[in-house]
């Protein structure tokens, strides 16, 4: 039966240094991105989704993000070992969570780095983008851990954005979904969908047709209740400011066993 469990961390109150690599930085006010991190925690609650909390990482200013310290498929974790090595401690908390939900736990070993935002699932194809946090040897392990249980691993360039789905993610029908600028080979995807504004490329499905979304993105939220998906738009605009958006903020758990 699939699950409809989601990780998620609590922000840092150091969030305000989390690291930027491909913006300018910005002031950051950690008591509304607190607030938007309650409205995007209950929107997965009200859509059906049982969060799951990690425990505080208060000393590590990215660990918001914990999309990026975990890939899961079917019921088996890869934790990661992030390519910004001031993030790499963020990973023992959701070691931890997710050994408690029942599922196997794998790692990724020097020298190989990856960070879970590289990596877009569509059924068993998983892209992983190769960039600046996920280097050749992270993608040759995952590989190692995930295609002996059926997943075709595809390794795509990235270098305009920070992750893979920085830059793409994809609709329920396997459709993927991106900005043009920002997408350094779209003729790499069976199917490609470009949207009118950079953050518009960041869809969390929800179920059903519904699809999480920023709330920045209003021209692509039109686009896609026009070809029939419910946008639930969230206003995430502080995570933004630190190239973070509403794919990063939680791990999806669809596959683990009863």
């Amino acid at each position: 039966m699939p699950s409809k469990k989601a990780l998620v961390r609590r922000p840092s109150p150091r969030l305000a240094e989390g690291l930027v690599t491909h913006i300018e930085r910005e002031k950051v006010d950690v008591d509304l991105a607190l607030e938007q991190w309650e409205a995007y925690v209950e929107a997965l609650r009200t859509h059906g989704w049982e969060t799951v909390e990690v425990d505080p990482a208060d000393d590590f200013p990215d660990s918001v993000f914990v999309e990026d310290t975990v890939v899961m498929y079917k019921n088996v974790s890869l934790i990661t070992r992030p390519g910004a090595e001031s993030r790499r401690d963020e990973t023992m908390g959701v070691e931890e969570a997710v050994a408690r939900l029942g599922c196997s736990v794998n790692w990724i070993w020097e020298p190989g780095t990856l960070d879970g935002g590289d990596v877009l699932k569509i059924g068993d194809t998983i892209y992983v983008g190769r960039g600046g946090r996920t280097n050749a040897a992270g993608v040759q392990q995952l590989r190692a851990a995930f295609e002996p249980l059926g997943a075709r691993v595809v390794a795509v360039p990235v270098s305009k954005v920070l992750h893979l789905k920085s830059a793409v993610t994809a609709l329920p029908d396997g459709t993927v979904i991106g900005h043009i600028p920002k997408v350094d080979r779209p003729s790499l995807f069976p199917r490609f969908l470009s949207v009118p504004e950079e953050s518009g490329a960041h869809v969390v499905l929800l179920g059903e047709s519904k699809l999480l979304m920023a709330a920045s993105a209003p021209k692509t939220a039109d686009l896609l209740a026009d070809l029939g998906h419910e946008p639930v738009q969230v206003d995430i605009s502080e995570f933004e400011k630190l190239e973070g958006c509403v794919t990063c903020l939680s791990v999806r758990l669809r596959e683990l066993y009863a």
